[in-house]
């Protein structure tokens, strides 16, 4: 269960730079900026009650790994954001460490 309440973390981590983001693109700055301190809360509560049981080192690698890699999608799927080989490399570096962490557990 830590591990899904950890991804959970992860997914709301995507949430504050997409909202930073957005707040910046469109006419509701105001709203999008009040969603990113709401995922900002939430992911930080659901890290917290995800390192109840797992390493404190492991949770902050996968969560940060979730945040930047979603994020990295999200920038190239919906803002246009540069798709070369070295930047996609570089994010699977990061999925690999994740998954490396999981898998040394």
């Amino acid at each position: 269960m830590s591990w899904l309440i950890l991804i959970l973390a992860g997914v709301f981590e995507m949430g504050w730079p997409l909202g930073f983001k957005l707040s910046q693109v469109t006419e509701n700055k105001i709203a999008w900026i009040i969603f990113a301190v709401i995922s900002m809360a939430l992911s930080g509560y659901f890290l917290w009650l995800a390192q109840k049981q797992i390493p404190i080192g492991t949770a902050y690698a996968v969560w940060t790994g979730i945040g930047a890699v979603g994020t990295f999608l999200i920038g190239i799927f919906f803002f246009k954001d540069p798709a070369s080989f070295f930047r996609i490399f570089s994010a699977g570096l990061i999925v690999m460490g994740v998954i490396g962490l999981k898998l040394a557990e």
